[in-house]
């Protein structure tokens, strides 16, 4: 569960403060720069932490929280969109960056960017080998000499 936690942390707040961060620098700069490089390093990160998610063997409810989120917010931002996009804070008394990612993930919602990647993220949870518990797992608990039982 804390894994699900982390991803959506990343996905949210990494990859909107990167999305940001790139339209920031694409604006500035066409030709890119520091902030662009910045900002397409940051999306690799977060694309990694998803995908050795994805593609590991770890629990399905690591895949499964940050899919629920993340369609779960399409959906309402498909059926009532100023209540989707009043979640985002947009304060002064909100720090910068968490505005700035606000920001980036504002694009992301709006252009489907969120239902894409919740979908993608909500596929390992139908396979079966996701929920299958590993004969090596039980060979393990079974040779441990004296547990806390």
């Amino acid at each position: 569960m804390l894994l699900g936690l982390v991803v959506t942390a990343a996905v949210l707040a990494g990859g909107g403060w990167a999305v940001q961060q790139a339209m920031l620098a694409a604006q500035a700069a066409p030709t890119g720069g520091q902030q662009l490089w910045i900002a397409l390093g940051s999306m690799a990160a977060v694309g990694l932490v998803v995908g050795l998610v994805v593609a590991g063997r770890v629990s399905p409810l690591a895949t499964f929280t940050p899919s629920l989120v993340l369609l779960a917010w399409t959906v309402v931002y498909a059926l009532d969109m100023n209540r989707a996009l009043s979640l985002l804070p947009d304060e002064p008394s909100v720090h910068q960056l968490v505005r700035e990612a606000a920001a980036g993930d504002r694009l992301l919602l709006t252009s489907g960017a969120f239902a894409l990647l919740g979908v993608a993220l909500f596929i390992p949870v139908l396979m079966p080998s996701r929920w299958a518990r590993d004969e090596d797992d039980d060979e393990y608990e079974s040779t441990q000499e004296g547990g806390y039982y």
